[in-house]
């Protein structure tokens, strides 16, 4: 009886915890998924599973950023240089992607261990007045972009669905709406995740169009194909560099430089957040909680050979893929034709639907309007970041891009109504002209942020100094000079060696020259 009443407690007992144990299963089995969680390394997985985890965690921002390098922008000119050149020119596209690779790189180094965007590095850095000067020359740049937006999404919904060319304007707006529901600095990583992948769909429904039209083009001599990525005397021949320019100027845009150093910041901070190396105040606000946060040197160390890693492999894949595919659909197909030479989007669009199908003329009209739509959205992003940044605007976020879209729509659309067709572009080709005018001004602050040892630099803990060559830790005399009884505080030097900066000032000199050449060349056909 009285082992009876001593087995009765530890019986409940034992209910009690598996019913608290179902609880817990419960809770587990509908909490909401979590990348972070599905990707997290195992101690059990083998070496190549936890690079192939890890790697995956990171993938999303160089989806983002290749999406500046093949806007609608790229088309006009992708197909105007396998008209004229057949396949000469993928050496430049190739070259492009390479340029574009280093610069992001940079930025992607900007933001990592700053923990700034190149606008907000350039507040901080630079005197008032030429941080104002490239607010400016920033803000230009974000419009011109948007207006090839605007006119690339106007034009194939007006030849996909017959919707009149101002109204196709008008229209784009909801991608705006988009971000303004969605996008805003301090949101967690797991939502900036699912924004990055529904960009993504966008990417991969050009890649797919692009694809279809690869398999329905004339057949072609692979090895000559494949010859167009070396150099070749084509490029210095009639209208080749004129072509080269253009194709440097629609690849390389000025936007994606602040899009790339402002994209890195989540997930260092979801790594130092995670083992406790940084917490969100409770009583901030999130968003002046993300402008505040400054990553750690080991969160450095974790994040930014992947993120690098990760813009390699997606701009060496989808971006240099499209790019080349409109040039190489355009060789196959229109090489020799006169009127491709300078013909417009619409006149593209008959010209393929002449030479290959008319469904070719309608894939490449779609694969037009998914790069509108995810450009413009991209676009509005940076718009925000360069907004934000320069100036710290204190007026409410929706407000602030909807001038800076309504600035891209209004001329755009006064030149659909005023002029038409023709009108639209004349826009176009100008947005370029400009967009290459802007990149030597603001690739120049990029560059010297990044060889600066004063501003690229990460204080270290004492604790984790040993974790780090030593060769790479300098000790900031200035502090040990002003506050000689306090420990000395040491700093990881993470400016460009001089190497890379020689390669910078190189690619630098490279575009500044180029994009003057252009310029030259445009004053003395007449203009645009």
């Amino acid at each position: 009886m009285v082992a009876g009443v001593r087995d009765a407690p530890d019986n409940f007992e034992i209910e009690s915890n598996k019913s608290k144990d179902d609880t817990d299963d419960k809770k587990k089995k509908f909490r909401p998924f979590s990348f972070s969680e599905f990707f997290k390394v195992k101690p059990t997985d083998s070496a190549p599973v936890r690079v192939i985890k890890k790697y995956l965690r990171f993938v999303g921002p160089g989806l983002m950023i290749s999406v500046a390098y093949m806007d609608p922008g790229n088309y006009s000119t992708d197909v105007s240089a396998g008209a004229t050149k057949q396949f000469a020119l993928l050496f430049i596209i190739l070259l492009s992607n390479i340029i574009a690779i280093f610069l992001q790189s940079l930025c992607i180094k900007l933001g990592s261990v700053t923990g700034l965007d190149l606008s907000r590095a350039c507040r901080e850095h630079l005197p008032k007045w030429l941080n104002y000067i490239l607010w400016i020359f920033a803000e230009c740049a974000i419009i011109a972009t948007d207006v090839a937006e605007v006119i690339g999404t106007a034009i194939a919904l007006n030849i996909l669905i017959r919707i009149p060319l101002p109204a196709g304007i008008v229209l784009t707006c909801i991608d705006v709406l988009f971000v303004l529901m969605a996008y805003r600095p301090g949101s967690s990583l797991n939502f900036v995740r699912m924004f990055e992948y529904a960009v993504a769909l966008l990417v991969f429904g050009v890649v797919i169009c692009f694809s279809i039209q690869l398999g329905m083009m004339p057949s072609v001599n692979v090895r000559h194909l494949f010859r167009g990525y070396a150099p070749s005397k084509e490029t210095f021949t009639g209208s080749g560099m004129y072509q080269a320019c253009s194709i440097l100027g629609a690849t390389v845009m000025p936007h994606s430089l602040f899009l790339g150093s402002g994209l890195v910041q989540p997930r260092l901070r979801e790594y130092d957040m995670e083992n406790n190396y940084y917490k969100i105040p409770e009583d901030e606000d999130p968003e002046e909680a993300y402008f505040a946060y400054r990553p750690t040197a080991k969160a450095i160390k974790y994040a930014m050979k992947y993120s690098i890693a990760e813009l390699g492999i997606t701009l060496f894949t989808f971006a240099l893929f499209v790019n080349s595919a409109i040039l190489i659909v355009a060789a196959a197909s229109l090489y020799g034709t006169p009127e491709a030479a300078d013909a417009d989007l619409y006149a593209i669009h008959d010209l393929l639907s002449d030479t290959i199908a008319p469904v070719a003329g309608t894939l490449f009209m779609l694969a037009l309007l998914f790069s509108g739509q995810s450009a413009g959205i991209v676009c509005t992003i940076a718009g925000q970041i360069v907004s934000e940044g320069h100036l710290r605007w204190t007026i409410k976020p929706w407000k602030r891009r909807i001038a800076t879209r309504a600035i891209a729509i209004v001329p755009c659309l006064a030149i659909s109504l005023a002029v038409g067709r023709s009108g639209l572009a004349d826009a176009l080709n100008a947005s370029q002209v400009v967009l290459s005018i802007l990149l030597p001004f603001l690739t120049a602050p990029l560059i010297y942020f990044t060889c600066k040892k004063s501003i690229m630099r990460v204080e270290v803990a004492s604790e984790q100094q040993d974790e780090f060559e030593m060769s790479e830790i300098v000790q900031d005399d200035e502090d040990s000079e002003q506050e000689p009884q306090q420990t000395e505080k040491k700093y990881l030097d993470m400016s460009n060696n001089w190497a890379t900066t020689i390669v910078a000032f190189v690619i630098w000199l490279f575009i500044a020259v180029l994009n003057t050449y252009m310029i030259i060349k445009l004053g003395i056909d007449g203009g645009i």
